[in-house]
């Protein structure tokens, strides 16, 4: 889901799988494991009867080819699959709702890739300069605000850099960073709830709440619990990525934040060069950090950040399809169906399998898009309201292209009523039910169920509550925008007592997520991704035919902050 990240940049947390984000960004530099999987998956794709599997598996096929070579954003290889998913548009009836009567809607971008030559991380302190080595102590981030940086000024520690008056908690009192380098902690306290630690945890919402404080840069300390999940080494394997942002009219970074001169990462061994004073040690910093019961300190002397970034100007698409309402009156609302249609490119691997083809992530889930559109198309009456099909650019880059549709859509922004996301639905192993994210923040939920009870699934809860994967995907910048959203996933209910869907996910997870392997030859259950069609279908038709629009219910986290 993510070459920058499962979300806006935000921090994925699959500990016991060993997957991991980073600068936003982020991507598996490791070869998969070599295991074999055993009864979690079968030697191969089973064959089905249904002709919605059967174009399920086509379309799939089309898009995990070489030829698209990994659909990366920016690449031809992704132009190539944009075109492909249009025509398929097109053949399921919907009429092009892109930029000027097409199918594509231009996303403008800026990449950054930050430069080896030139980076450097020092402290000033009592007349001495500790410098701090590349790669071993610590690494440059992108800077999508000018091509170099030198930033030398006194530094404050800031906790996790959070300020939640509704927690009780303020990571920014009794410091003025005016002025200031902030020196900070990824995640959030253990005291915080999950819904709120995916929040907070945000590299966005961070980097926010230090440039209103006056910050003219960051450095990111790596806590031990951090490198558990995303270890040193596999971060160092990572750094010189290039990073996107969207780019406005005026040519600038979307959330570039330029008050933020310069940002750089430091590791835990190397936390004490920052941290350390008589009387207190790095690891008391993050224990304190941690348990909610630390405070904010000056640092003695200066902190020196330099580097440079190369920025480069691209575009890409959205392809956007429309199905018109039925309703006169409520055919100016839509209902948004979305999955990214990006993956991550071309890596070279030490296996010399280079081509990374997300079959699963997310071919599958724009193939399953594409054959609910034919479910609504094909019904004997449209939903009362309109159906938009998005298929999304830059989500592995930080839901880049849902963010921009959610700021400029193709149709009244006002029109825009509830987004169904699918992302990655791994489909490994022979299950009867589904998972909906999401749904409960909202009186979507209801929707939900009434749809799975008419086409017969059982909807199963999240099994990884604790990873709040609602903030990470695409539907996330539909939820900022104060707009109900639900994320469809696979099913955890093993179909024949044998083959265990969430063995299965673990394995994909642990071996083939953003790897080489993830390709159109893995076992893929295309009976359940028709399952899963049918069940988008049905909730895009009750929201379609609702006389009220979903609402966000009284006291919802996401609710609260975004309801417009």
């Amino acid at each position: 889901m993510s070459r920058p990240l499962r979300i806006l940049l935000v921090l994925i947390a699959l500990a016991a799988l060993g997957v991991f984000a980073w600068r936003w960004a982020a991507i598996d530099a490791d070869p998969p494991v070599q295991q074999t999987p055993g009864a979690a998956v079968a030697d191969a794709a089973p064959q089905s009867d249904d002709p919605a599997a059967q174009r399920i598996a086509a379309d799939l096929r089309r898009l995990a080819d070489d030829d698209m070579a990994g659909r990366e954003t920016g690449t031809p290889g992704f132009e190539r699959a944009a075109a492909f998913v249009a025509a398929r548009m097109a053949d399921a009836g919907l009429e092009p709702a892109g930029d000027g009567g097409t199918w594509f809607q231009r996303v403008p971008l800026l990449t950054g890739a930050p430069l080896r030559e030139g980076a450097r991380l020092a402290i000033e302190r009592d007349g001495m300069v500790e410098e701090l080595r590349f790669g071993d102590e610590f690494l440059p981030w992108s800077n999508f605000n000018a091509t170099t940086h030198a930033v030398r000024a006194p530094a404050a520690f800031v906790g996790h850099a959070i300020h939640a008056p509704e927690l009780g908690h303020d990571d920014f009192a009794g410091v003025d960073l005016r002025g200031r380098i902030a020196v900070l902690l990824p995640g959030a306290p253990d005291s915080f709830d999950d819904n709120a630690r995916a929040y907070h945890s945000a590299t966005r919402e961070k980097f926010s709440a230090l440039a209103e404080r006056g910050a003219v840069g960051a450095v990111i300390v790596s806590s031990p619990q951090f490198e558990a999940r995303m270890p040193w080494p596999r971060m160092q394997a990572a750094w010189d990525k290039p990073a996107m942002r969207l780019r406005d009219a005026g040519g600038v970074a979307v959330d570039g934040f330029p008050q933020l001169q310069a940002v750089a990462a430091v590791g835990v061994a190397a936390a004490d060069l920052l941290l350390f004073a008589p009387g207190r040690t790095a690891a008391q910093v993050f224990d304190r950090a941690r348990d909610g019961t630390g405070q904010a300190f000056a640092l003695d002397g200066h902190v020196v950040i330099e580097g440079g970034t190369r920025i480069e100007a691209i575009e890409s698409h959205n392809v956007i399809g429309r199905l018109p309402g039925s309703d006169p009156a409520l055919a100016g609302e839509h209902v948004v169906h979305t999955a990214h249609l990006d993956h991550v490119g071309v890596i070279a691997m030490r296996d010399g399998d280079a081509i990374h083809s997300g079959a699963l992530d997310n071919a599958l889930g724009v193939s399953v898009m594409l054959e609910t559109a034919r479910t609504l198309v094909a019904a004997d009456a449209a939903p009362r309201r309109s159906q938009l099909f998005a298929a999304l650019t830059g989500e592995e880059q930080g839901l880049l292209g849902a963010q921009h549709f959610v700021a400029r859509p193709t149709v009244a922004r006002e029109g825009l009523v509830a987004n169904i996301n699918i992302d990655m639905p791994v489909l490994l192993a022979p299950s009867t039910d589904a998972v909906v994210i999401g749904a409960e923040h909202s009186t979507l939920q209801a929707v939900a169920e009434a749809a799975a009870e008419e086409i017969g699934v059982k909807l199963s809860p999240d099994p990884f509550p604790e990873e709040v994967t609602f903030v990470r995907s695409d539907q996330y910048a539909f939820v900022r925008a104060g707009i109900p959203a639900l994320y469809l996933d696979g099913g955890v209910e093993s179909a024949d007592g044998e083959r265990d869907p969430l063995v299965a996910l673990t394995y994909f997870l642990r071996n083939c997520y953003h790897q080489p392997c993830d390709d159109a030859s893995q076992p893929i259950q295309y009976d359940d991704a028709a399952r899963l069609a049918r069940l988008a279908a049905a909730i895009a038709t009750r929201i379609g035919n609702d006389d009220e629009r979903p609402r966000w219910n009284p006291g919802d986290f996401f609710g609260d902050r975004f309801a417009r």
